[in-house]
């Protein structure tokens, strides 16, 4: 279940270094600020203000830096490929042809709108409900939010079995709050919705008149959506987000819903049970299919195909796309190259075929085998930790570490890739090509129901600078896009690498322990394995990390949500003292390391961290965040992180009172 999986924007390092490389600029730094008062501003300030924001980016950090870079590299593998003749229904003729369709503007505009015409044609078509909800269903197989969603998912309390799950989605603007908080910037953002959506329906030849009133159609029928939605905080708990139903049951969700003619439509496997993630969301969506006039449910689909097909249409749609998603939502002041967008947008319907030509070319068995072994060591240091946890009985932990014992560690690249075979691929269109590798992923996704898990799939491709832990597989993912430097180095001292990787797969690890990963056991299964007692003291511990999350703001007056951010906020202390603990066996035996640049080897692990999180960040783009990214501000990741830490309070030695220091009483610990 996709939503449960828990992503972390976080980075890789290798296990094995050489003390002579630096791995870290002391440029980056702000001499002029004390460590103990703003350790992100005294790590990261030189590097903040010698990187200004690129007016096509809504942040810009290092996680930006290594991305653009590898942008490039994929451009010259797509590039490169396009100057030859490739064989027909090979994966290489896909990715020539998908890229060049993308980069072929004076396609795109002579084809305007056309691309989606049939789509719309269908749409305008419909004349009573069966047609409605055919129409819907058809949507749904070319990955459109309409209404709501339906897809494939393992089950959470029995994660060997795949199942059907339909849930909430449909909406326009980012979250549900966007509809219903009535601060200013909420209603401009509203305001600036109404503008897009007319703007839009002009383009496709309507009057200017009628654009306008399908855009408050289209406001009230999204709102009355939103305010049946699950908060983000609310879809945290996966309980609140698992109702099993058999087919004969969903009448009590949806008792208008023709659901055997939906999953004929969908063409969908046999399946007796669907998990109804929203009941309530589903409840409003029947009521709306019963209550809203056929005209309306006409506009909001129309609305759906055009706002999610116009990055591939035309540069006029293409432009009003980027004004309102980027410009007003995020602050970026201009769009990103064709080619980035490109690249991006063959990553997302061909990653497998793409990573299998990287990581070809740009990864290494050395690169595994380093992390390889740092993972190993990090595990060693959990186990060491869970043992001589004086808050936590031996029952549960001897359940804990029979949970680490059967993490799965995934490097680099799957080991099968996806089989392409029935995706075509032409020069059609632009858009063609994107409708097809939708339906193509669709229909990979429901053909899973009923059968065995593949425990060899990935959720990123092997390009993504990211990595992940999944709880329903119990394994922590690392792709070959994050695996390099400056995150990756093996040219690095082990206390930078072990600040930043090890940190990182650290913080992975730990999200099998957070608020929502201790809640599933070793075998995948949301299922209690805490004593009531071991269970209050982790509750109790978590509650920690909220108070202190709530307490920091941004932009002065903007606090941000603890109980949003909570799970991310522990695995970023768990990783880092997990990382700090692993660090310190790593040099019993040896000679300690001597100071580089001034800088004590526990001093150099505490940069190595920081750096990782030096970003710029537009405005627009941290209030964003700050109602839908369940990751705290990048600067409160560094602080906040840090503050909690003996450790680090030693290595700089700073005293109480500083503002890098909590109070004894209010310091959070768990692992």
């Amino acid at each position: 279940m996709k939503k449960i999986i828990l992503f972390a924007v976080v980075i890789s390092i290798g296990g094995i270094a050489f003390a002579q490389n630096k791995g870290f600029d002391t440029k980056n730094l702000d001499n002029k600020c004390k460590p103990c008062e703003d350790f992100n501003q005294y790590a990261n300030g030189g590097w903040l203000m010698n990187n200004p924001i690129p007016g096509d980016q809504p942040a810009w950090g290092n996680f930006n830096v290594l991305m653009q870079k590898n942008q490039e590299k994929l451009k010259s593998i797509l590039e490169i490929l396009g100057k030859t003749k490739q064989v027909t229904g090979s994966n290489k003729q896909k990715l020539a042809d998908f890229y060049a369709m993308a980069m072929d503007v004076e396609k795109v505009n002579k084809d305007g709108y056309s691309p989606i015409k049939p789509q719309l044609d269908k749409i305008n078509s419909i004349s009573n409900r069966a047609d409605l909800e055919n129409v819907i269903a058809l949507l749904h197989t070319q990955t459109l939010s309409a209404g709501f969603s339906f897809s494939s998912g393992q089950d959470l309390k029995d994660s060997k079995r795949v199942i059907g799950e339909c849930g909430q989605n449909g909406l326009s603007l980012p979250d549900r709050d966007y509809y219903l908080n009535l601060d200013s910037r909420s209603v401009k953002i509203r305001e600036e919705l109404l503008k897009y959506i007319t703007k839009s329906f002009i383009l496709i030849g309507l009057s200017e008149s009628e654009s306008k009133s399908n855009a408050e159609i289209i406001l009230d029928f999204e709102t009355q959506l939103a305010k049946a939605s699950l908060t983000r905080v609310e879809m945290r708990d996966p309980y609140a987000v698992y109702h099993l139903t058999s087919l004969n049951d969903l009448k009590k969700y949806t008792p208008t819903f023709n659901w055997n003619n939906y999953l004929k439509n969908i063409n969908c496997p046999p399946v007796a049970e669907i998990n109804v993630a929203m009941p309530k969301f589903m409840r409003a969506f029947d009521s709306l299919l019963v209550n809203k006039d056929l005209k309306i449910w006409k506009t909001y689909l129309s609305w759906r195909v055009i706002n999610e097909a116009s990055p591939y249409l035309s540069e006029a749609f293409d432009q009003e796309h980027f004004y309102f998603h980027k410009k007003v939502l995020t602050g970026t002041d201009k769009q990103q190259d064709r080619w980035k967008r490109a690249v991006q947008a063959t990553d997302l319907f061909l990653g497998d075929a793409l990573g299998q030509a990287y990581t070809e070319q740009y990864f290494t068995a050395d690169s595994k085998k380093r992390v390889l072994e740092m993972i190993a060591n990090i595990k060693t240091a959990l186990k060491m930790d869970i043992a001589e946890l004086k808050w936590m009985s031996d029952s549960t932990k001897k359940r804990a570490l029979e949970k680490l014992a059967t993490f799965e560690d995934k490097i680099g690249y799957p080991e099968v890739w996806k089989d392409y075979t029935s995706l075509n691929i032409g020069k059609e269109s632009y858009y063609s090509n994107v409708l097809a590798g939708a339906q193509y992923e669709y229909r990979r996704q429901l053909n899973k129901i009923g059968k065995p898990v593949d425990r060899k799939e990935w959720q990123m491709t092997a390009p993504t600078i990211n990595a992940y832990y999944n709880p329903l597989m119990n394994e922590i993912v690392f792709p070959a896009g994050i695996l390099q430097p400056p995150f990756f180095d093996p040219q690095a001292d082990d206390a930078i690498n072990y600040g930043g990787m090890g940190a990182v797969i650290g913080h992975e690890i730990t999200h099998g322990f957070d608020d929502q990963g201790a809640q599933f056991d070793a075998e995948g299964n949301l299922k209690n394995w805490w004593t009531d007692k071991d269970l209050e003291n982790f509750t109790s511990r978590a509650k920690c990390i909220i108070n202190q999350f709530n307490g920091y703001t941004i932009q002065d007056s903007l606090h941000l949500n603890g109980e949003l951010v909570v799970g991310e906020s522990i695995a970023d202390l768990g990783g880092l003292t997990l990382a700090y603990y692993a660090f310190q066996n790593s040099l019993k035996g040896k000679t300690a390391p001597k100071p580089i640049d001034g800088f004590t080897a526990d001093q150099r692990f505490f940069l190595g961290w920081a750096q990782v999180w030096a970003t710029n960040m537009r405005p627009e783009m941290e209030r964003l965040k700050l109602k839908t990214d369940p990751h705290p501000n990048p600067k409160f990741r560094v602080n906040g992180t840090l503050s909690n830490m003996d450790a680090f309070q030693k290595a700089f030695n700073c005293k109480e009172g500083d503002k890098m220091i909590r109070n004894k009483a209010e310091k959070c610990e768990i692992w």
